[in-house]
């Protein structure tokens, strides 16, 4: 943990919450501590919020396409990238099973997401954005060049008079290896898609990937 603040240039004041932010429920589970669960839900908006900022500061795009480029960029591809080039998965306390499979990139995704939340809470936004500018903006370009079937989705069908929604519909299998089943929808009704995943984002991927092969996105065609 040491070596990963200090290659961060992340000075703790309370260093048990980075150790929280790099728990899975794995390792939380066999040693009776603390998952990093409620960190990812926190950090999740710390990006969003750091991300929305830079957009409406340094571009003069629409508030539609700030939207679609917000959810390109801090998506799970997206934060994944971000994770490799400061070797996180390296850092990440897993438990035996795990281990033994390898971080998943949606593990390795929310505990991203946990980092950032620890240091909003340890350190405050301005440190939090420091970290952001220092790991996310060099590489922003490298994360739009992913195909990403919601954005492209969700500007096919002109967002800004139509409403594209997702729904996970059905969950299957054990708290470790979850299987998931999303559909979109068109005015929170019309069915455009069915996809399925091992987390609800790439089940949500899925589906808006069904939707484009189809064509359903072609709004004149669903009314």
């Amino acid at each position: 943990m040491e070596e990963l603040l200090e290659n961060l240039g992340i000075k703790p004041r309370d260093i048990n919450l980075y150790l929280k932010a790099l728990t899975h429920s794995s390792y939380a589970n066999e040693n009776g501590v603390e998952s990093n669960e409620r960190l990812e839900f926190l950090g999740d908006a710390v990006l969003e919020l750091l991300m929305s900022k830079y957009l409406f500061e340094k571009t003069d795009l629409s508030e539609g396409k700030m939207t679609v480029k917000r959810a390109q960029a801090v998506r799970e591809e997206a934060l994944l990238i971000y994770s490799n080039k400061i070797n996180l998965k390296d850092y990440i306390r897993l438990g035996h099973g795990e281990q033994l499979k390898g971080a998943s990139n949606a593990l390795i995704a929310d505990a991203f997401e946990a980092l950032f939340a620890a240091v909003y809470l340890d350190l405050g936004l301005n440190q939090s954005q420091r970290l952001f500018n220092k790991i996310i903006i060099p590489n922003l370009e490298e994360s739009f060049t992913i195909k990403d079937y919601k954005s492209t989705l969700q500007e096919l069908a002109h967002s800004d008079v139509r409403n594209i929604s997702y729904q996970i519909i059905k969950e299957s299998g054990p708290s470790h290896n979850k299987n998931f089943e999303a559909i979109v929808l068109l005015d929170r009704e019309i069915v455009l898609g069915t996809g399925y995943g091992k987390t609800k984002k790439e089940a949500e991927q899925e589906a808006a990937k069904d939707a484009l092969k189809r064509g359903n996105y072609d709004i004149t065609k669903t009314l």
